[in-house]
């Protein structure tokens, strides 16, 4: 009888090493992506020559679209690795690419929506993402399906993580 429980704890740890890395590598890849993504979007503003702001600022204005919202609402929309929302959106008011106006209902909080400008950023971005749909599949080989399938696996990986904070499990 120990002997079995034995083999099974080594077939459970070899399992279990297992998922941890394919666990591991799906981070990786989730973090590489982004910042393939954003270098993806510099790349495009270096193309036009828009030095002004940055690739996180441009997927700011390209997540802010024709809302208006608050840095919270933000936040919670998008994935800036690494970046302040808040710092970002001042430079792209500085900068002209937003406006900001107190909320009326919450003094304490400010609403941004896009400008001319900034309209023009998020134009641009929607047409890199139109580019890339072109030839998703026949250069990238990536399908419907594989899109998908991997929509359903990072949202089930994303109600894990906030189950995690949210019950401290």
């Amino acid at each position: 009888m120990t002997t079995a429980v034995a083999v099974d704890d080594r077939t459970e740890g070899a399992a279990g090493e297992e998922l941890k890395n394919l666990y591991l590598e799906t981070l990786t890849f989730v973090e590489r992506l982004h910042r393939c993504l954003l270098d993806v979007i510099k790349d495009e503003l270096d193309r036009i020559g828009c030095d002004e702001i940055n690739s996180v600022q441009a997927l700011l204005l390209f997540n802010i679209g024709d809302a208006e919202l608050t840095a919270g609402e933000l936040r919670t929309r998008g994935h800036y690795l690494g970046s302040n929302v808040s710092y970002n959106l001042k430079k792209l008011v500085d900068t002209g690419f937003i406006h900001h106006k107190r909320s009326e209902a919450d003094r304490r909080s400010v609403r941004v929506s896009l400008t001319e400008k900034g309209h023009e950023i998020k134009e641009l971005v929607d047409e890199l993402y139109d580019r890339h749909m072109v030839s998703l599949k026949p250069v990238g080989e990536v399908t419907e399906e594989d899109l998908e399938t991997v929509n359903t696996s990072l949202r089930r990986l994303e109600r894990f993580w906030t189950d995690q904070i949210r019950y401290r499990l």
